[in-house]
């Protein structure tokens, strides 16, 4: 996909590392050894257990910033195994309200385009957001761009909780097919 990420997704994405490189520094020694990370990491989680206060917040940024040299991705799935974390899910939930508003957003600049051409904007209409979004997680075509187009000319909520249903389900069928 070709949208650029914001500042603020960014800023929420290392705070959900920052809440799991705390979680890991609060993991038994039993548990830590389970986990596939690199030995440094696995060092500065043992660091981070012996320190409080401000040097504790420190430690825990350089932990998520070591965690995102690795798969954060298999982290999250460790956590949410062996301890019931919801920061897995909460990530698939943040990812699937954004991919929503990039879907959403291009409609409305095709609508407005649209307008302004004085032509009708039909529910077939072309976008390179929702091609890349149907391509990477093959959805069906014809219900997303129904549902958006819908949305975008009613504004009715129950259409924008649908695209986020519909996106929200191809990911974790995404998450799904990749564990397997």
């Amino acid at each position: 996909m070709t949208e650029r990420i914001s500042k603020t997704e960014m800023k929420r994405r290392f705070k959900q590392e920052e809440e799991a490189a705390l979680e890991l520094a609060l993991l038994s020694d039993k548990d830590l050894k389970k986990l596939e990370v690199s030995d440094a990491l696995k060092e500065e989680i043992l660091a981070c257990r012996n320190v409080k206060g401000g040097t504790r917040k420190r430690q825990v940024k350089y932990m998520a910033k070591l965690m995102r040299e690795e798969s954060v991705n298999d982290i999250f799935d460790f956590l949410a195994a062996r301890k019931g974390s919801k920061l897995r899910d909460n990530r698939l939930e943040h990812e699937a309200e954004r991919l929503r508003d990039v879907i959403i957003t291009e409609a409305i600049e095709q609508q407005q385009l649209r307008l302004q051409k004085s032509q009708p904007w039909e529910p077939d209409w072309k976008g390179e957001e929702i091609d890349a979004l149907v391509v990477r997680y093959s959805l069906d075509k014809g219900d997303l761009r129904r549902t958006v187009h819908q949305y975008v000319k009613t504004r009715y909520q129950n259409q924008y909780k649908e695209v986020f249903r519909i996106v929200k389900a191809a990911l974790e069928k995404d998450r799904l097919l990749s564990n397997m």
